[in-house]
Formats: structure tokens, C-alpha cells, sequence
């Protein structure tokens, strides 16, 4: 089958305008962020797809600045969250508090409202505060004292776990990491990256600089770039590749529990958004096949025996994946 078979007849967004985007925005994340190619990808790619991300990674790697620079790349505002055990949930939707000089009470929006929120180490804080914040991320509004407040599109969410510090943290259930389209491993730096890193920041003033990133575009563009990618058409052929590749980690013998329904979905989803970064107007089984890792790797848990073996989720992910078979091109 030739990639060209993978098109739909019906009306294509113009993907090709898109990627010029994208390009534009990665190139200027890209002059900042150092030797993170894929996670940059990876996070742009959730951006087009409407969806939130799981950051996991060492501290000090440049979670919080990719961010800010993502943001500038679109005229966008962003916040950070340092979630502690003593976080409430209205430190993070908001609330009202009563003016004494008015006589009434006024509104103070909490940092959700923005564009792009950083939660940082997100398993510190305690069930009802993580609960609320996923519950504005499903539902992209905040409800203060019987009053429903709508977010500002595009909204994204990127939280953050320490990998290495585990004392003392409430870990986000299975329920709540499949709310994440995508979970991203943030790793070191080559030595050439890392080098070229510590040179500039020892060279900077304390505050930093933003390194020059300039504004590509707009919110309003990216909206359309999130409707444009949405629009991208799918073959049956691949979905159904998409579907098998989330039953198949239901069926392993390696692992407890499997992807569910939302899993598939993500997969085709974050294919869409590999397609427009690529410039195409669809969907291949390479997209899909690209995305599955960071789509799935927080969707399942290992059996007992296989985590003991010291064998991890990647490792049976990518034996899951070439144990499908994908469709031909």
C-alpha cells in the first residue's frame, strides 16, 4: 500500500501551512532548549492535539524553561505550580474573598489560568488537590462557589514527577495518568549539548535571558493549528492498527494492566499531530508506531515477576509493538 493510500478523498487541511508553523515555533524552542530534540517534538506534538503531558525527568533539565519558551513562541502566558503536601485545592482554581471596602466578594483567579501550566512534581500534593486540577483539565473550566469560569484556549497542562525522589509523594492513579496524552522522558544532554549549555548560562546575568525567541504566531493560530490537525483524516486501516497495537498490551503476559480505549484514541491522535509536523495531510503506521511509547508507557503496569526481572515498561513496550503487525505501505 503507497503512503498515498493513506489519504482521504474528502478536503484536507492544509498541513503543509501547519508544518511551516510548527517549524517555525520548534526552530525557535530549538535556539534555547538544547539536545531535547524529541521531547520538543513530543511536546509540540501534544500541543497540536489538544492534550496534556506527564514530564518526567532528573531535576534541572530545563522542564520549567521549555515552557516559558513554548509560550513565547505564541504570545502565550504561562504559569508555574510548585505543588507541596499543604497545597489546597483553591491554590490552584482560585477563589473569592470577601473586599471589605466594596462589600463583596471579589474573584482571585488561581494559576490555571493560562495558557500553558506547569505543575511542578505534581505528586506531592495531596488526592484532592491533584483531583482538582485534572478535573480543569478534563473539563477546560473552573467552578468557584457555584460559578463556572471557562478557560482561555489554548490551555495545556505539563506535569512534572522526580523519578529519583519518592518519599513523601502520593502517586497519581492509573485513572488519573490516563487524563495525559502523552508521558515524556526528559533525559541528559549529550556532552556537546551540555557543554554548550553551561556556557551560556555561566555567561548570563542572574535572571536569565529568554535567548532571543521570537513570536511565530498567535493564540488564535495555534487554535487552528489544534483544528487543523483534529481534521487530518485517518484510514481504517490505520486506526485499526492503533486499536491492535492497545489490545495487544491487554493481551501481553508481561503486563498487569493494559491500555484501555482512551490509549487507542491518544495513539491515532498524537499520529495526526507527527503527520503535521511532518507536513502531511495523513496519517501513516510510522506515526502511529512513533507515538506509542510516549502514549502508552503510563497506560500499563508490569506484573510483580517482570518488574523484578528489572525489565522495564519501554523495553516490553517496544517487543509489543513489533510483535503487530503493521499495515503494509
Amino acid at each position: 500500500m503507497n503512503p498515498e493510500s493513506y489519504q482521504n478523498t474528502s478536503e484536507m487541511p492544509p498541513a503543509h501551512s501547519l508544518a511551516e508553523l510548527i517549524h517555525g515555533m520548534r526552530g525557535q524552542i530549538r535556539r534555547v532548549i538544547l539536545g531535547q530534540e524529541t521531547v520538543i517534538d513530543q511536546v509540540l506534538a501534544a500541543l497540536l492535539a489538544g492534550g496534556h503531558v506527564l514530564l518526567e525527568g532528573k531535576p534541572g533539565l530545563g522542564k520549567t524553561h521549555l515552557v516559558t519558551t513554548l509560550a513565547k513562541t505564541f504570545g502565550g502566558h504561562s504559569a508555574r505550580i510548585q505543588f507541596t503536601p499543604d497545597l489546597m485545592p483553591s491554590d490552584v482554581t482560585g477563589f473569592r474573598l470577601f473586599d471589605m471596602k466594596s462589600q463583596t466578594f471579589q474573584l482571585r483567579q488561581g494559576p490555571v489560568f493560562t495558557n500553558l501550566l506547569l505543575a511542578d512534581e505534581i505528586n506531592r500534593a495531596p488526592a484532592k488537590t491533584q483531583a482538582a486540577l485534572l478535573e480543569v483539565m478534563q473539563e477546560m473550566q473552573v467552578t468557584i462557589d457555584g460559578e463556572t469560569l471557562n478557560l482561555t484556549p489554548p490551555f495545556m497542562t505539563l506535569a512534572t514527577q522526580n523519578p529519583v525522589e519518592h518519599e513523601g509523594t502520593y502517586p497519581l492513579p492509573e485513572a488519573q495518568l490516563d487524563r495525559f496524552i502523552m508521558k515524556v522522558l526528559i533525559e541528559y544532554p549529550n556532552r556537546e549539548a551540555e557543554c554548550e549549555i553551561v556556557t551560556r548560562a555561566a555567561s548570563e546575568t542572574p535572571g536569565g535571558t529568554d535567548g532571543g525567541v521570537i513570536m511565530v504566531c498567535g493564540p488564535r493560530e495555534i487554535i487552528a493549528a489544534q483544528e487543523a490537525t483534529a481534521a487530518i483524516q485517518v484510514v481504517p486501516e490505520v486506526v485499526d492498527y492503533a486499536v491492535a497495537l492497545a489490545q495487544a498490551t491487554r493481551e501481553s503476559r508481561s503486563v498487569s494492566l493494559g491500555a484501555g480505549t482512551r490509549g487507542a484514541i491518544s495513539l491515532v491522535r498524537i499520529g495526526k499531530a507527527f503527520a503535521a509536523l511532518e507536513g502531511r495531510g495523513f496519517v501513516t503506521p510510522d506515526d502511529i508506531k512513533r507515538a506509542a511509547l510516549p502514549v502508552l508507557r503510563h497506560r500499563v503496569q508490569l506484573t510483580p515477576e517482570v518488574a523484578i526481572s528489572g525489565q522495564d515498561v519501554d523495553e516490553i513496550l517496544h517487543a509489543i509493538v513489533e510483535s503487530v503487525p503493521a499495515p503494509r505501505q
